[in-house]
């Protein structure tokens, strides 16, 4: 069950006060009903054959028309589990440039517990409390406010189907990305794409997840609209 931690944080620029060493943030707000769910989507999926090489034509066609999407929404369920602590969610994913991005989550009543908001070197993060925290990393503030290790910069990437930064990757009987393998300071990711939408185009995910050790992530996509 999710829980409520206390954080020790870095100097992270607060507005109205100078800086703020501890943090406490309630997990508890985060708990929706959509845990197994999110559990057992991928355990109905269909088994897929090897996939497609990653240097055929489809699949460079494939990441060209992903490339090519810039400015998006994608709304969806958000999963983070792991020993010390689950975190359920609804996410609200909008981008607008490539450098330009806000992730909001929510609970179950629909109130805002954090919102994420990035401009280039710039990140802001707004907490269920209203304070605001500035950076210029993403992932570490996550990090140090809610004790969340996600690893973001590659997941904007594999959110998309693209395998990002990944030491090895391979793709689905669609040429579209199906798994990949990513080693971030003496961790291994393993990242799998379930399920793709096909009601956009180009196709996008609509079921991801990335295991680490014990750490699960998943992204369920309801929708995307591009823009």
């Amino acid at each position: 069950m999710a829980v409520a931690l206390t954080v020790t944080l870095q100097k992270y620029h607060v507005q109205g006060d100078d800086y703020v060493s501890i943090l406490n943030l309630r997990r508890g707000a985060f708990l929706l009903p959509l845990a197994s769910l999110l559990l057992s989507a991928c355990a109905t999926l269909p088994s897929q054959g090897p996939g497609k090489s990653p240097d055929s034509p489809q699949w460079k066609q494939h990441v060209n028309e992903v490339k090519q999407v810039q400015a998006f929404q994608t709304r969806g369920a958000f999963a983070y589990i792991s020993q010390r602590q689950n975190v359920y969610a609804r996410y609200n994913w909008q981008q607008s440039a490539s450098d330009r991005y806000r992730l909001i989550l929510t609970n179950p009543l629909g109130s805002t517990e954090m919102q994420l908001d990035t401009q280039g070197q710039t990140v802001q993060l707004v907490d269920n409390n209203g304070k605001r925290y500035t950076s210029n990393n993403a992932s570490k503030m996550i990090s140090e406010l809610t004790g969340m290790n996600i690893p973001l910069e590659n997941l904007r990437q594999w959110m998309l189907g693209l395998p990002g930064t990944a030491d090895s990757f391979t793709l689905n009987d669609h040429y579209q990305l199906r798994t990949a393998t990513y080693q971030q300071d003496g961790q291994t990711w393993h990242v799998t794409i379930n399920d793709y939408k096909q009601d956009v185009t180009p196709a996008l995910p609509a079921d991801l997840e990335l295991t680490a050790g014990d750490l699960k992530i998943k992204l369920r996509m309801d929708s995307w609209k591009l823009q």
